[in-house]
């Protein structure tokens, strides 16, 4: 059985109003909904069968056509009306929904009369909620509205940008394309006119933004997401393919790298080691990179990272020597 008894009673009392409202449902779809596997599903409705009116006879008992693929409800013996949330339960709505609201690229409008309804069905537990400051996130700084007001109003911005794979500012004039957020953190798309290329910038790396008056012309035939940037898989920066290649061999505590940088090839080796193949920006990133991961990496290409390794490695030990 899937969770609690509590969480079972719960999802079957979801279900009656569910499914009258979807007649025909598919059972994958149906299991999808609700977080449970198809026979668990299948185990649900089989359990629906036998509750009902007290009597619990014909004609009081929940009844359904079932198949192979779909389920039709055809009795709801008065069990038809959604559980209402809890206090608890609506809070969290309330204050998912004006976070959401407030991320770049979502249709606020929309969310604004779904954030309404839920206030004004939730009671105390909405006007609760009116009073939850939301903060920790890029909006505290005000950042990300100056930022929406120079694309919307089609302006060039100088920033002064902290690169954290060399540690170090630099200013730049940016062309903005677009903000968007990925995996909580927000990201403005532009061209750059120092590097020629687009660039993703992390809103909480600028240090300093200004809007010109000149407008915003990224450079003829570049789009959005153009420039080695990909989004479909959660990744937000891919290496162009002349970047340097770099192999690394890990251990078990350094595995997480092949989950956070896009890699081109890992093999298991006897030992437990792997062997990891990535691209890097540059090889000072990937000697920061090495040097983090302490004595559970070892570089084994290219011959130029060997050697910027080593010689970080004898300065660090020189310097324990003193």
């Amino acid at each position: 059985m899937s969770g609690t008894g509590t969480d079972r009673l719960a999802r079957l009392l979801a279900l009656v109003p569910y499914l009258q409202a979807r007649p025909g449902a598919l059972i994958s779809e149906v299991a999808a909904d609700h977080g449970v596997s198809e026979r668990q599903l299948r185990d649900d409705l089989q359990l629906l069968f036998v509750c009902g009116l007290p009597g619990y006879g014909p004609g009081d008992l929940i009844d359904m056509s079932l198949d192979d693929d779909t389920v039709t409800l055809t009795y709801h013996a008065e069990l038809d009306r959604p559980l209402r949330l809890t206090a608890d339960e609506a809070l969290a709505l309330i204050v998912a929904l004006r976070a959401l609201g407030e991320t770049p690229g979502v249709d606020g409008a929309a969310v604004g009369r779904a954030l309404a309804k839920v206030e004004s069905a939730a009671g105390e537990a909405g006007r609760s909620a009116q009073r939850v400051a939301i903060t920790g996130g890029y909006e505290d700084t005000g950042l990300a509205a100056r930022v929406r007001g120079a694309l919307e109003r089609g302006r060039a911005l100088r920033i002064v940008y902290y690169t954290a794979g060399r540690d170090a500012t630099s200013e730049r004039v940016i062309d903005p394309m677009r903000m968007l957020v990925v995996d909580g953190r927000a990201y403005l798309e532009a061209w750059c006119r120092r590097a020629e290329a687009v660039r993703m910038f992390r809103l909480d790396r600028i240090d300093e933004l200004t809007e010109l008056a000149e407008p915003s012309v990224p450079a003829r035939g570049v789009g959005a997401a153009d420039g080695g940037f990909r989004l479909a898989d959660g990744a937000v920066f891919e290496p162009p393919a002349d970047s340097p290649l770099v192999t690394l061999r890990v251990g078990l505590g350094s595995r997480w790298v092949t989950e956070y940088y896009p890699c081109e090839d890992v093999r298991a080796e006897p030992g437990g080691t792997w062997l990891v193949t990535l691209k890097a920006s540059d090889l000072e990133w990937a000697r920061r990179i090495v040097m983090g991961l302490g004595e559970d990496a070892e570089v084994v290409g290219p011959p130029d990272l060997v050697e910027l390794v080593r010689s970080e490695a004898r300065a660090a030990l020189a310097a324990y020597s003193v």
